[in-house]
């Protein structure tokens, strides 16, 4: 885009004009002038004036591209990978429930939208990988059409790219096809995901962006023309729908942000047709329409978000007090300002964003064995707390006066102060908050003191109860409420009096018999924020109806707005717990390894590219970057190369591609948070732009290269190109569709040990499928062998071998003491034959092993060893008795009620054969076989490979604790 100063004005010539289609309209070529900033060998490459053939071609790519992404959507019917979350979204979005997530809401919105539409009604919770779709009746295929819709879009997207960048119709249709048969891409777009909203979005704004750049090229007689402002604000509401999808848009943003600022470096250096007035209109015109719109679009998402999630969730606790106000159920009445000794108080912690100073009538099991204090996070009596003196109120006669009425009918109110000390007393259980030097019973660090509840009804208390209030000005609203304790507006700490810790919360949880509410402790030296409290409702006989009143500021929606911006962003940054399939950038480029997704039945699905497609875009920059390099270098020793349209046109087109790459990929390097291969999909969009348009210069563009002038071999490269892509695609497409596969044909394209998917999960061949019993899809890939996962018949004892363990077998004598029970006949006397012991190996699903299988896996897999009785039922002469399908051998244990069965009597009841627990037994506690473990080979590496969400606990609250 940039001139040489050396370059000058080609000669005009007059020359017949070439054959063209007829049907094709005229393009027009910027006339490079010396005084003004159109750029050299630029043609109008505008997509709203292709010839007919290339609309239907777009056409026909878009029925290719359905076909393809449309093939089986509705299979798994089950949960799979991140659905886990943004289905779930969809849950809370049409319960209205506010929930918190790392991503801007737009896709999630549009997912919820096409699932609304198809009649869901949210009472599916999406909670697990694997929960069956179709027997609650979910309607997944509706919502999976919106990521599929945006993948059907993203190949003619790419196509007219092309196009506006100059590109030949057979290279745009290769790089349309390319995008189509990416198996990664088809992957995403198959499932309720936000990377395929994200890639169009993407791939609009650069659509929109090249194509106005286009027309800015062409020089001052397209500035402001219809098509100049048309593909201007189309790409600033691109810009905003990627922003509002996932804050990836912010490198896209960078993107169109560094060739606007070479744009406008360019129109400040004409001085001669731009003047001062001129370019402030070009800057003025950019800025309203590639900050402001994407801004007021990325805002109004959250406008609806905001309007949609007006219930309390499960997200809300990231909240402060104030946001949280504004929900359904959340919000109070106004309560008295002040503060007096003798109010009904509830007071709340600052830092941890929603819990209350909580007791209730439970012990602690360790330490002072005290009553419990937590941390609660809503509203509840037990949270009502009554202010005291350290010393009981005096009356008219110079005596104390008693009880928790004492401060109700004194003369004057006493305000509680900065350095008051009081004692906080717990209305519903009688007594106060107490703190002394014992261990608490989770943190036991030297630092941290336990705090109880301690006393009696009438009971003075003891100097352990007492507190002294000190305010946190800089957290304080500024005038009376630094001065004394105000409702809301005044943050202060409690100092134990006789320890010096200050009472203190954190994000640790008690176990279950504290129902796993928030720990409180006295601390010496904490955090200051996990130290602050304030009061959030008061209650005092003297402050009337006329007293000053206080409420939650309302934060609107700008201040709603930003607070959630700020905890998205301080949660993403936390998501560093490491992921079973998580991968670092440097092995993105290379596809060093995919993505577990989902696994049951035999099939698998994993996400994968198209190997052919990555390693030619990598290719692409690498040859770039190259030729970059060599450019520099001559330009340094003052070659003339720049001087040629080809060559500026090759480096600025290239250069654009490779530039949107890079802002896609290098910025992963500086994150530390949780990352996957699906995070560049972004940056190989740009890559397969930038292999088609050197692909495009090579076949089409350069002179030199003799082959400008011989079009068939633009379209025959292109289209070998694409035949080889497509069959690459079809060998990995099972572990896209989740398609039925075999184990050779698995191997076969395994060609890397890091491409890890499991070929054992499949069967030997395909006719092996065809037996399979058909089983509404409800769990992923079985965790136990065949033989673990067979449940005994109720009111049998566990079969041997099974999940629990072996049956202690008892000696004969003693089964002949039994008495009879109900007349039932006595047990045989079971006899044992014969006793064989063999080792066996088997995979996950029970698949036997053998020798050299075994070899393969040593040292890659954890080998379990599981003990199992099998027992085989023989006749009076020794030979083995078939019994039918489904019916299991009686064991020891089970013979007598078989054979009571059989006599049409009443087994014996489960208290006589001691299964009740609450039965006294007469005969020696026979001694139980421990429960043997189970013999899974390769359980924990199975667990670790197994699909899981992105985020394995719920949203991004696994970083919750860092709020």
């Amino acid at each position: 885009m940039a001139r040489s100063a050396s370059s000058k004005p080609a000669a005009v010539r007059a020359s017949p004009p070439p054959a063209s289609n007829p049907t094709q309209k005229p393009k027009t070529k910027a006339t490079k002038h010396k005084d003004d900033y159109s750029s050299e060998g630029v043609e109008d490459n505008d997509v709203f004036l292709m010839s007919g053939s290339d609309f239907s071609l777009v056409l026909g790519i878009i029925m290719l591209a359905a076909a393809v992404r449309l093939f089986r959507i509705y299979q798994p019917t089950s949960v799979v990978f991140d659905e886990v979350h943004f289905g779930g979204f969809a849950s809370k979005y049409i319960k209205g429930r506010f929930f918190m997530d790392v991503h801007p809401p737009l896709a999630k919105l549009m997912i919820t939208l096409f699932g609304w539409l198809a009649g869901f009604d949210g009472n599916f919770d999406f909670k697990d990988i694997g929960k069956d779709y179709l027997e609650p009746g979910v309607p997944y295929v509706a919502m999976r059409m919106f990521p599929a819709i945006c993948g059907i879009l993203l190949a003619p997207t790419m196509f007219l790219t092309l196009k506006a960048a100059g590109c030949r119709t057979f290279t745009a249709m290769m790089g349309a096809g390319l995008i189509i048969f990416e198996n990664g891409l088809l992957t995403q777009a198959r499932l309720i995901l936000l990377d395929s909203p994200l890639m169009i979005a993407t791939a609009f704004t650069a659509l929109a962006f090249t194509s106005f750049s286009n027309q800015h090229e062409l020089g001052p007689s397209r500035a402001f023309g219809l098509s100049w402002w048309f593909w201007l604000v189309m790409t600033g509401l691109g810009l905003g729908m990627t922003l509002s999808i996932k804050w990836v848009g912010l490198f896209t943003i960078a993107w169109v942000g560094g060739l606007t600022l070479v744009q406008l470096w360019v129109l400040l250096g004409d001085y001669k047709t731009v003047t001062p007035r001129i370019f402030a209109k070009h800057f003025m015109a950019r800025v309203f329409c590639l900050i402001i719109i994407p801004m007021a679009f990325y805002m109004a998402m959250f406008g609806i978000h905001f309007l949609c999630l007006t219930n309390p969730g499960d997200g809300d606790g990231f909240m402060s007090s104030e946001f949280q106000s504004t929900l359904n159920s959340k919000g109070m009445q106004d309560v008295p300002a002040d503060v007096l000794m003798g109010s009904r108080v509830s007071i709340r912690h600052f830092n941890t964003q929603g819990g209350y100073l909580h007791s209730h009538p439970l012990m602690y099991p360790t330490g002072s064995k005290q009553q419990q204090i937590t941390l609660y996070p809503h509203k509840d009596d037990n949270n009502l707390w009554l202010m005291e003196n350290q010393t009981q109120p005096l009356g008219v006669d110079g005596e104390p006066i008693n009880g928790t009425n004492a401060w109700y009918n004194l003369p004057e109110p006493h305000y509680i102060k900065d350095g008051t000390v009081l004692r906080l007393y717990h209305l519903p259980t009688h007594r106060r908050l107490h703190s002394h030097d014992v261990r608490p019973p989770v943190t036991e660090a030297e630092w941290q003191n336990e705090v109880s509840a301690y006393g009696y009804e009438g009971f003075d208390g003891d100097a352990n109860d007492f507190f002294r209030v000190e305010i946190v000005k800089k957290n304080s609203k500024s005038g009376v409420a630094q001065e004394r304790v105000r409702t809301i507006d005044t943050k202060f700490r409690l100092v134990h009096i006789m320890t010096g810790c200050v009472l203190f919360s954190h994000k640790v949880k008690l176990p279950d018999w504290a129902s796993e509410q928030q720990e409180v402790t006295c601390a010496r030296g904490g955090s200051l924020p996990n130290s602050i409290w304030y009061i959030e409702s008061n209650d005092h006989p003297m402050l009337g109806p006329d007293a000053e009143k206080v409420n939650y500021r309302n934060p609107g929606f700008l201040g709603k707005f930003w607070e959630l911006q700020k905890v998205m962003w301080k949660t993403n940054a936390g998501l560093t717990d490491s992921h079973a399939w998580d991968s670092r950038p440097p092995s993105w480029p290379i596809l060093r390894r995919g993505i577990n997704f989902w696994g049951k039945d035999h099939r698998q699905i994993y996400l994968i590219g198209n190997p052919i497609i990555w390693w030619s875009a990598t290719a692409a920059v690498l040859a770039y970057v190259l030729f970059k390099g060599i450019a520099v270098l001559r330009w340094q020793r003052s070659c003339n190369d720049y001087s040629n349209p080809v060559f500026k046109r090759f480096d600025y087109e290239i250069g654009s591609s490779v530039l949107g790459w890079a802002l896609h990929y290098f910025p992963f390097y500086l994150m530390q948070r949780q990352l996957f291969l699906h995070h560049y999909f972004p940056a190989l969009y740009f890559a397969i732009i930038a292999f088609c348009q050197i692909y495009d210069f090579i076949t089409a563009r350069i002179p030199a290269l003799g082959l400008k002038g011989k079009p068939i071999i633009n379209k025959a490269g292109a289209l070998a190109f694409l035949v080889l892509s497509i069959v690459v695609f079809t060998l990995f497409a099972p572990l896209a569709y989740g398609n039925t596969w075999t184990k050779a044909e698995c191997n076969r394209v395994k060609l890397f040990g890091t491409w890890d998917w499991d070929c054992n999960t499949f069967l030997d061949s395909y006719d092996a499928y065809n037996s399979l019993p058909s089983t509404p899809a409800a769990a992923q890939t079985p965790s136990q062998s065949v033989q673990a996962q067979q449940q005994p018949p109720a009111q049998q004892p566990p079969v041997a071998g099974g999940e629990q363990g072996q049956v202690p077998i008892v000696d004969a004598a003693a089964q002949q003491e039994k008495p009879e029970v109900s007349g039932a006949p006595a047990a045989a006397d079971p006899r044992s034959v014969h006793t064989e012991e063999r080792v066996e190996y088997r995979d996950q699903d029970g698949n036997l092993l053998n020798d050299e299988q075994v070899k393969a896996l040593e040292g890659k897999v954890e080998f379990k060893t599981r003990y199992e009785t099998r027992t085989r039922v023989i006749d009076a002469d020794g030979n083995e008795v078939l019994l039918p399908a489904g019916v299991q051998a009686p064991q020891q244990g089970e013979e007598q009620q078989v054979e009571a069965e059989a006599a049409g009597v009443a087994p014996p009841h489960p208290d006589v054969e001691g299964v009740d627990q609450q039965t006294a037994k007469n005969a020696a506690v026979e001694e139980q076989v421990p429960e043997p473990k189970q013999s899974v080979e390769g359980e924990k590496e199975r667990e670790e490979k197994a699909a899981k969400p992105a985020s394995e606990k719920n949203e991004a609250s696994a970083k919750r604790d860092e709020l």
